[in-house]
């Protein structure tokens, strides 16, 4: 009985009904497009370090985890892998460049980030080859890079960089291609080290600096359980240097937790929002047939049909929405392009989705309680 009273309420007012399932639909919308903007701008910042084939990261002591900032020179390296349950350390280094479209379009800034092949730091590739030389004009490109110049392995790539008051070309050949490895919302190109001190702004080009300084050094474990134990020992034995792992040291990225915080306080008004929007719906329903369900139950309807029947159609209509908006901002997001910094993972659209499933039933909830407490001779106008 719930059922048919709820569903054939929907059925015979579906234009007033449509009317909310569509103000769901766009709230939906706007929650499952600020998750995926979240989480499109979190990767893109974070991608390559989330990404890294070793459990700690090393800096120069002082520096607040900035990449940027921190300078790791070959004595610091030789040190690091003489710490006992060390099995190898990466230098990997930063830096931002232009790249050179073939087509004559504008140039693409990406990050250009130098490895030493075969350590930590160097990305696997799904195409092609690892880096081999040191000093080779080889490098590696992520997806970013593929997605915005359609690269294959074999292809000659142009990147432009000011040395001093000049700008410099240098051309590399594509050796590999690896996976989406974004780094400060930027594609990602991975040079050897060598060449990446030689290319790199204000870098030295001339080889007259005897000792090769990186940003950072990537420290893959022997035993990866035992992150804490090790970098304790690293501060201990090793001077000038502190150690974090790959989350603590995404999260300390510039802007990165106050960036993750704004959208996060975003998404959470737009559920109040919700809440407030269906709650308000169908409080003006509940008061608009307080005749009729005061008839119902003066025939004898119980209240926990009524309450049922209530709630079913609160969570019909609802749902209808989600559902909409769903597919919606799953389509729109699809389309856009990759410079756009949005992505929908399942968890995310889940984790959203089910929330926004809560928000009927929670707006909702006032108007079953003043369906439960009419009285059928006072709704029909017979009480004295």
């Amino acid at each position: 009985m719930s059922f048919y009273l709820a569903l054939k309420e929907v059925w015979r007012n579906k234009g007033r009904f449509l009317l909310i399932a569509a103000v769901v639909a766009l709230i939906t919308t706007l929650v499952l497009f600020i998750a995926a903007l979240a989480e499109g701008l979190a990767s893109a910042n974070r991608e390559y370090i989330e990404k890294l084939n070793g459990e700690l990261l090393v800096f120069q002591e002082g520096t607040q985890l900035s990449t940027t900032a921190s300078r790791i020179g070959r004595q610091r390296i030789a040190e690091l892998r003489r710490v006992p349950g060390v099995a190898a350390v990466g230098q990997v280094g930063f830096s931002t460049l232009k790249l050179v479209p073939p087509d004559g379009s504008a140039d693409i800034n990406v990050a250009f980030i130098g490895v030493e092949p075969g350590l930590p730091g160097e990305p696997p590739v799904y195409a092609g080859q690892q880096l081999e030389r040191d000093r080779g004009n080889n490098v590696i490109v992520d997806e970013g890079v593929v997605a915005r110049l359609g690269t294959k392995v074999g292809d000659t790539i142009k990147l432009k960089v000011t040395q001093g008051t000049k700008e410099e070309f240098y051309d590399l050949t594509v050796v590999g291609l690896t996976d989406r490895r974004q780094y400060f919302f930027q594609p990602a190109i991975f040079a050897p080290l060598n060449t990446w001190d030689k290319i790199r702004p204000d870098g030295n080009g001339s080889g007259a600096n005897t000792e090769l300084i990186s940003n950072i050094a990537v420290v893959r474990l022997q035993d990866p359980s035992a992150q804490a134990e090790v970098a304790k020992t690293i501060e201990q034995t090793v001077k000038d240097v502190e150690v974090a792992d790959r989350r603590t040291t995404w999260e300390a990225l510039p802007g990165y937790a106050a960036q993750q915080s704004t959208l996060t306080t975003q998404q959470f008004f737009t559920f109040f929002i919700g809440v407030l929007v269906v709650g308000g719906f169908f409080q003006i329903q509940t008061l608009q047939k307080v005749a009729q369900i005061g008839m119902l139950k003066a025939i004898g309807l119980s209240n926990w049909t009524v309450g049922w029947s209530a709630l079913i159609q609160i969570f019909t209509v609802n749902a209808f929405g989600v559902a909409i908006g769903a597919v919606g901002t799953l389509a729109l997001t699809s389309n856009f392009p990759v410079t756009v910094p949005i992505m929908l993972t399942g968890t995310t659209a889940l984790a959203s989705v089910l929330a926004l499933l809560a928000i009927g039933p929670l707006g909702g909830i006032v108007s079953v309680f003043v369906l439960l407490r009419i009285e059928p001779l006072r709704a029909l106008g017979m009480a004295q």
